[in-house]
């Protein structure tokens, strides 16, 4: 983002002059993250989120790292090196506790950032790429998580494995020799544990590289704010620095103190406990779950329990479990209000409060409750309005609905109306 007002990088050392002619780093950090960064003056506690995602990805890829070091992919020993890092590796527990519940604390983190978008209108125009990238960065996070929930070898690990790969044999044709190929085999066993830690390792850099494109994206447009204004004039931004890099510092603080009690007090209390029995095929667990965060697309692809004409019901649950992910990617052109907020869109607020927030929280209930009634007809309800709210309500009350008077800036929307400024020719 290009405004006439932001501060230009200066060096004034020799040195520093050189390195901005040559490798301009320093100009780069400058103008995305310090004082040559005017951000929205207005942003409240939800835009902290992004930068949370960010310090969750550093904690996984640095707990990893080190988890790998001391991990075999082979299923005779894989359930053993994980329990030996915890109980004979120095720190190794720390390690082990935090990578486990920093992937909860990333999805945490990544679903409160994306239902901010939801609710904002991160999505519209001009920020599609930025919102696209993003989703693309989720499902990234999917599979990655998925693999490394395979990798400490526990009856869960062994049959969730089993269950997921088992979904993709409901592709007609190439369902069958898909799975083996994912699998290397005709079930879960060395060659998938192999395949699953390699993928699981890689995928994270991945997401960094996409993560860099999305901050980039982000850059061109500048960032969006609670009204939807965008930027009219100076006042309205302030410096990314110090300003919001002191409100971020204070967002770590808050989320490291709430990591570290989960971490010290709790450390196992979102895994399952079937996950601290070595994996068995023979036994299989009495009820087979994902972890928490896949519970509401684990919720739809259960929701389907009878074959429609020609379709097996099996086909259509794996299906809607992607498209419940997939349809965000059509979330710009699915929502055709001009206003960007929902703070000023009354009946889309009740939509999404009402229906769309309870119908998530009964999807991520469902998921991780038994196959059994009434949660098989609560999770087909939450995902009949689950998909309505995106492929129907939302389009038509974005052409209905009258939205709220928008204030003229970010400055009126924070500082009170000012006839002066509007009035002003750089502010027209």
């Amino acid at each position: 983002m290009s405004f006439p007002w932001a501060n230009e990088y200066q060096p004034s050392h020799p040195f520093m002059k050189w390195m901005d002619e040559k490798l301009p780093l320093p100009r780069l950090v400058y103008n995305s993250v310090g004082s040559g960064y005017p951000v929205p003056r207005n942003l409240n506690y939800f835009w902290n989120f992004g930068f949370l995602a960010l310090i969750c990805l550093v904690i996984q890829i640095v707990t990893g790292i080190v988890m790998a070091m001391h991990y075999a992919a082979n299923t005779a020993v894989a359930f053993d090196t994980v329990e030996m890092t915890v109980r004979d590796v120095n720190w190794g527990w720390l390690m082990r506790y935090a990578h486990a519940n920093g992937a909860s604390a990333f999805f945490v983190v990544i679903y409160i950032h994306i239902f901010r978008g939801f609710y904002y209108g991160s999505y519209k125009a001009p920020r599609e790429m930025v919102w696209l990238l993003g989703v693309v960065i989720f499902l990234l996070m999917m599979a990655t998580a998925f693999m490394g929930y395979v990798l400490p070898w526990g009856q869960m690990s062994f049959w969730g494995a089993k269950v997921i790969t088992g979904l993709f044999s409901a592709i007609p044709f190439v369902g069958e020799p898909l799975q083996q190929w994912l699998l290397g085999g005709f079930a879960p066993d060395n060659a998938a544990l192999n395949r699953f830690f390699s993928l699981h390792y890689l995928l994270p850099f991945v997401i960094v590289g996409v993560v860099i494109l999305h901050i980039w994206a982000l850059h061109i447009p500048g960032s969006s704010n609670p009204t939807g204004v965008e930027v009219k004039s100076e006042s309205d931004t302030v410096p990314f620095y110090p300003y919001y890099i002191a409100k971020d510092g204070w967002a770590v603080g808050a989320f490291g103190f709430l990591f570290c009690m989960m971490l010290f007090f709790f450390p196992n209390a979102l895994g399952h406990p079937d996950n601290y029995i070595p994996a068995n095929p023979m036994s299989t667990p009495a009820h087979i779950v994902p972890e928490w965060y896949f519970w509401p697309f684990y919720a739809v692809l259960r929701a389907f329990t009878q074959d429609f004409f020609f379709i097996p019901a099996k086909l259509m649950g794996v299906l809607a479990m992607f498209g419940a992910i997939l349809v965000w990617f059509f979330l710009p052109w699915l929502d055709k209000s001009p206003v960007r907020s929902g703070s000023y869109r009354p009946t889309y607020k009740k939509f999404f409060w009402f229906g769309l927030i309870p119908a998530m929280l009964v999807l991520f209930y469902c998921g991780g409750a038994p196959a059994a009634e009434p949660y098989v007809m609560m999770s087909q309800l939450a995902a009949l309005y689950y998909f309505a709210h995106f492929l129907i309500i939302l389009p038509v009350v974005s052409a209905i609905e009258k939205p709220l008077p928008l204030p003229y800036s970010i400055t009126e929307a924070v500082l009170g109306k000012d006839e002066a400024a509007q009035l002003a020719p750089t502010a027209r």
